[in-house]
């Protein structure tokens, strides 16, 4: 009698997903080309700050200020529409999102062996991409037309604040993106999510001209202390806005207590958007 030998082939686990390092490039470049297919696509985004900076800006401050002032006022709204542009630019790429699951390619990049918050990470640098670019034209053009802006150290902060504020109002489009199943729903939420909180939030006045209980909800947006961080880093007296929230004295201390503020809603949203839209691929 014979005993016969079965061979057996080890078993090897599955190769773990690539680094979001390594394919962030990747992916992050598939959503620009996505967003960008053509040389009028990249002029449309830039189309909006210089009729800021040109346009509206100027004709406000000739409207609501003094002529020795316009231009003090001008520089005040300018820094303003930057926190208009971030929130509008940064939903208007989750409306990409929605699309791109409808309509694209999106579910058959779910299928590659690629983790799930490199997706998101790689949008998100787009929309950091894009935004960034209106930005730089927001403040060039705002400078053609006679804004006067402080190019001190303190730009760090302006950086810092707009940064996070792209990460806040990402994720946010991100989570959006993922629970709303149609562009009608997600367009509807829009302008609740990337306007409304412009006007409580110390852009076209200070939050002390708001009721009390009205000043206290400001306090708590995070647009607020993007703002009063954009203030403090590109204007001289940009102290005031941060001692409008915290009230304290020492102006480096209160623009880290809205950096810090600032970071802690990023953190939260942005693991929130990775979490959603992993458990969202898996349905």
């Amino acid at each position: 009698m014979t005993t016969a030998t079965i061979a057996t082939r080890p078993v090897t686990a599955a190769p773990a997903p690539p680094s979001s390092a390594r394919v962030l490039p990747t992916l992050t470049g598939r959503r620009l080309a996505l967003t960008i297919r053509s040389p009028r696509a990249v002029l449309v985004p830039l189309l909006a700050p210089v009729l800021f900076a040109l346009v509206v800006a100027p004709a406000l401050a000739s409207a609501v200020s003094a002529p020795a002032q316009r231009n003090t006022y001008m520089t005040f709204f300018c820094v303003a529409t930057a926190g208009l542009l971030i929130p509008l630019n940064c939903m208007f790429s989750g409306l990409g999102v929605i699309i791109d699951r409808q309509h694209g390619a999106l579910r058959e990049l779910l299928a590659a062996p690629i983790r799930r918050s490199s997706i998101v990470f790689g949008n998100l640098a787009s929309a950091t991409l894009i935004t960034a670019m209106q930005l730089v034209v927001l403040i060039a053009a705002s400078i053609a037309r006679g804004a006067s802006f402080d190019s001190s150290v303190r730009l760090a902060w302006f950086v810092a604040g707009a940064a996070l504020l792209i990460v806040v109002t990402y994720g946010i489009a991100e989570i959006l993106a993922t629970r709303l199943t149609s562009a009608e729903e997600y367009t509807g939420a829009l302008p609740a999510i990337a306007i409304v909180p412009f006007f409580f939030a110390g852009s076209l006045y200070p939050i002390t001209s708001l009721p009390t209980w009205l000043a206290d909800v400001a306090k708590v947006l995070p647009l607020t202390h993007a703002l009063a961080l954009f203030r403090f880093g590109l204007t001289a007296n940009g102290g005031q806005a941060l001692h409008n929230i915290w009230g304290l004295s020492n102006d480096n201390q209160m623009a880290a207590l809205s950096l810090a503020v600032l970071a802690l809603y990023a953190l939260v949203i942005i693991v929130g958007a990775i979490r959603l839209f992993a458990k969202a691929s898996t349905r």
